[in-house]
C-alpha cells in the first residue's frame, strides 16, 4: 500500500522522536533498530526507507534531542527566569526522566566514544546552548550582538556544572538517593546565588 507524503513525513518524525527518547533513556548501545521502530509503531524495514543507516538516524536523533535543551531558554529575559530554568534542570524530575531531558547529560560519553560526525553534532548543540546561556546572562536578544568573553565563560561554567551535576545525581540515585538529592540541591543553590560582587 502506497503511503502519502504526509504519512511518510509523520512516520519519519515518529522514528526520530522514538530514537531521541530511547537513546537518552538507554544510551546508544542499549537501543536497537527494532526497539525504535516498535516504539514508533512501524516495521523494522521501515526505518531504512527514511534513513540511509543507523548512524544517520543516531546523528539526526541526537541533533533533534538538543532542541530540548535549547528550547527552555527561549524567552528567558532576566536572572530570575534563568534561575527558574536552572532549578528545573537540576530537579529530581529531570534526573528521573532522562528520555525527556538533556542529551548532553544522557549521551555525552557515548558521543565522545563515537567521535567523528556524532561528536560534531554534540559540539554544535553544546555551542548553541553556551551561546543561549551567555545571551540570557548578558540580556541580549537573539541576533543582537555577541556575548562578552566573561559571560561566555560564565555560560560554559554553568552548563558544565549543570550537566555534570545531573550525571552524578543520576549515577547515585539508586544506591544513595539522599546523596543524589544533595548534589542537586547544592548545585541549584550555588548556581542561583547572586554573584559575590552583588552581595552586601
Amino acid at each position: 500500500m502506497k503511503v502519502s507524503k504526509a504519512q511518510a513525513a509523520e512516520n519519519r518524525q515518529g522514528i526520530l522522536d522514538a530514537a531521541a527518547r530511547l537513546y537518552r533513556e538507554r544510551g546508544l548501545s542499549g537501543v536497537g533498530v527494532a526497539d525504535i521502530t516498535r516504539d514508533a509503531g512501524l516495521t523494522h524495514g521501515g526505518l531504512y526507507r527514511h534513513f540511509a543507516s543507523k548512524d544517520a538516524l543516531v546523528r539526526e536523533a541526537c541533533a533533534q534531542a538538543f532542541d530540548w535543551s535549547i528550547a527552555p531558554l527561549e524567552g528567558a529575559q532576566d536572572a530570575t527566569d534563568l534561575a527558574s530554568r536552572v532549578k528545573s534542570y537540576l530537579s529530581s524530575t529531570h534526573r528521573d526522566h532522562p528520555g525527556e531531558g538533556c542529551p548532553a547529560a544522557a549521551l555525552a560519553v557515548d558521543a565522545a566514544r563515537a567521535g567523528g560526525d556524532l561528536s560534531e553534532v554534540f559540539a554544535q548543540g553544546i555551542e548553541r546552548n553556551i551561546d543561549r546561556f551567555a545571551r540570557v546572562i548578558e540580556d541580549l536578544a537573539p541576533g543582537e550582538g555577541v556575548p562578552s568573553a566573561p559571560n561566555r565563560a560564565r555560560a560554559m561554567e554553568m552548563l558544565a556544572t549543570m550537566v555534570g551535576g545531573l550525571v552524578l545525581a543520576r549515577a547515585t540515585a539508586a544506591g544513595r538517593p539522599a546523596l543524589s538529592d544533595e548534589i542537586l540541591a547544592t548545585l541549584r543553590e550555588k548556581l542561583t546565588a547572586p554573584p559575590d560582587d552583588a552581595k552586601g
